[in-house]
């Protein structure tokens, strides 16, 4: 089975071919690509199968031909189950702590490679899983709730998956035991810590005022969507892909507005300054108020906030503030139970922890120094740890960070390092007429890319930041960009 990924909002939709529509955005099926990285990690564990005679063949490539019935190697497809050493499953329980779409994946995987092993799923909400891509849509009114769930419960029951509403508050790793806050004990094999993160909230006086929140969960959005009224002033503290995919949902249901953001200008991860002062700009025709540049001083009121002041410009009155200033990995747990931590949960290429019979994935986890926060990294990294939770040898490889979306009416792409780290970096850049083109190339190859306004050439920068070819080799892409 195929993974497809929907380069507007990230969701992986599994199957031979990509749906028609984006359950999540509502993109069409031109706007999927095929996941590589989940591709790659199953082409990387060595094994080939014959379509034909079923015939395995060991190796990093398929063969140009099957041995048995001389079958062409093109029909060779990736064989994981039986062919790799340590594959068999020596386990009867797992536990899987969150289930959000990394621990939703593994336990789908290990139920897929392992039916009978007992699989607990642990979700810290007290609802089924559902496409936290979707809260803003749910905001905006483009999506009833029923809309957002991923799985129901007859799926769970179908594949005799337990899933249980909980905390986490021990694990005992010797015993191997994971201890919930109410006293609940579950005994286990191989433990998934697949339980995410948390909204970064900054030391902001004022910050414990009724009236200011975060976008994090379901019932977040319902509390937001209840609050909301016609006219009503909105503050949202954050330039970044959240924070104006809140404000563009609740602007389009006649709030007014205003984007708070500290950096030069919007997007600074995604975009540099030309690019976000473009896409500022934009906004700003479209009704969203948009300040950059600004030090929230005090978010001010009485019981309520009724004022967010800054350092060194006027006050901004509000009905509400959203806090969209990013996320931070629930890594306490397992800094409690003695798992080697630095920002996330260090864990390898097979998503292992220190621990061998503990494994992490999605928001949680650290992998080789990098914390991604996306769904196709999330769900990437799900699938590997639930394969090799049960037996699987599989590996996950690092990503490129890429992001393409539509901010309003607006598309754009960025993919790779797009800020030069020192003077080696070259930049090649056009802009003009609403539109941006960026490429950023260093030893010879292409690093980062943006492309602001016309993504029409998305796909051949992500094949070539992603592939590392020489630029001139790059015929194609020279031809679109005769600067290169």
């Amino acid at each position: 089975m195929k993974s497809w990924k929907c380069e507007l909002c990230g969701y992986v939709h599994n199957g031979e071919y990509p749906p028609e529509t984006c359950p999540v955005c509502g993109a069409g099926t031109e706007q999927f690509s095929e996941l590589i990285v989940v591709e790659k990690a199953l082409q990387e564990v060595g094994a080939w199968q014959c379509s034909i005679c079923d015939y395995v063949h060991k190796g990093n490539e398929a063969p140009e031909s099957c041995p048995v019935c001389g079958a062409s190697g093109n029909i060779f497809s990736p064989y994981v189950e039986k062919a790799i050493e340590g594959a068999v499953c020596d386990i009867q329980q797992l536990v899987i702590l969150g289930a959000g779409i990394a621990g939703l994946t593994a336990a789908e995987q290990a139920n897929t490679r392992s039916p009978d092993v007992q699989i607990t799923l642990v979700s810290r909400e007290p609802v089924l899983p559902y496409y936290r891509l979707n809260l803003t849509r749910f905001l905006a009114g483009e999506v009833d709730e029923q809309e957002l769930f991923i799985q129901h419960q007859e799926w769970f029951r179908e594949r005799n998956i337990t899933y249980i509403t909980g905390e986490a508050d021990v694990i005992k790793r010797e015993e191997k035991q994971v201890v919930l806050r109410d006293g609940r004990q579950y005994d286990y094999d191989r433990l998934i810590l697949a339980n995410g993160s948390h909204p970064f909230i900054p030391p902001i006086p004022g910050m414990t005022r009724s009236g200011v929140t975060v976008l994090r969960t379901l019932e977040d959005a319902r509390k937001i969507q209840q609050t909301l009224t016609g006219g009503m002033k909105i503050a949202c503290i954050g330039g970044g892909l959240l924070g104006l995919e809140i404000a563009g949902a609740l602007s389009s249901q006649g709030a007014e507005v205003t984007v708070l953001e500290g950096h030069g200008w919007l997007l600074p991860r995604q975009l540099p300054e030309p690019a976000g002062k473009m896409l500022m700009q934009n906004l700003e025709n479209q009704g969203i108020g948009i300040r950059c540049g600004v030090k929230v001083k005090e978010l001010a009121g009485d019981e309520s906030v009724r004022v967010v002041r800054f350092e060194e410009s006027d006050d901004l009155p509000t009905d509400l503030v959203i806090v969209a200033a990013g996320v931070r990995p629930n890594s306490h747990l397992a800094r409690q139970s003695g798992l080697k931590v630095e920002t996330g949960v260090v864990v390898d290429d097979l998503m292992l922890t220190s621990d061998p019979s503990i494994l992490a994935a999605g928001d949680v986890a650290e992998h080789r120094g990098t914390f991604y926060g996306i769904w196709p990294a999330s769900f990437a990294q799900g699938l590997v740890a639930g394969s090799n939770a049960v037996g699987g040898r599989l590996e996950f490889e690092k990503m490129p960070p890429s992001n393409r979306i539509k901010v309003l009416d607006v598309e754009l792409f960025s993919i790779g390092q797009i800020h030069p780290e020192d003077a080696s970096t070259r930049v090649v850049e056009s802009s003009g007429a609403g539109v941006y083109r960026g490429l950023f190339c260093r030893d010879g190859k292409i690093i980062g890319a943006v492309l602001f306004g016309d993504t029409e050439a998305a796909g051949l920068v992500k094949e070539a930041v992603e592939s590392g070819v020489q630029i001139p080799e790059l015929k194609e892409l020279r031809q679109q960009f005769p600067d290169l």
